[in-house]
């Protein structure tokens, strides 16, 4: 089950000579996601240059064309959560006629990094019991 979801404005900028989002769009549009989600389970009010996080990897599964003036939202949740890593999927969706219908599906990993010593690091306390707090039985921790 998704708890967080962030509504999505789509650009005129963001759509191809096809009529639909380029689909380098959709990985903006999940880094938008993925910044309000931790802005509010995680309360990022910390120094960024010395801790952080970085995409290891990303997977999206294009379902559905996204046009121009779609009300979009994108959900968010923490599905698992490692030593040094951690996954979030996102699920991009639009309302039609009373109906929500997915348009994609993403995953992406995330690690944890110091950026002082530029090297991985296990993921904080805090931002563990964080996630679990929020995502509840939902997250798995491995």
């Amino acid at each position: 089950m998704f708890k967080h979801k962030s509504p999505l404005h789509i650009r005129f900028s963001d759509v191809d000579a096809f009529g639909h989002v380029n689909n380098a769009c959709y990985l903006t549009y999940i880094e938008e996601a993925r910044v309000s989600y931790f802005e509010e389970v995680v309360d990022w009010s910390y120094d960024w240059s010395t801790k952080g996080i970085i995409l290891a990897k990303a997977e999206i599964d294009f379902i559905l064309p996204i046009h121009f003036k779609e009300e979009i939202v994108v959900y968010t949740r923490c599905s698992r959560i490692g030593t040094k890593s951690f996954d979030l999927e996102y699920q991009l969706t639009r309302f039609h006629e009373g109906k929500e219908i997915i348009m994609a599906d993403a995953v992406t990993v995330m690690v944890a990094f110091d950026y002082t010593t530029k090297k991985s690091i296990e993921v904080p306390h805090a931002w563990r019991e964080a996630l679990k707090a929020f995502e509840g039985v939902d997250v798995l921790v491995q």
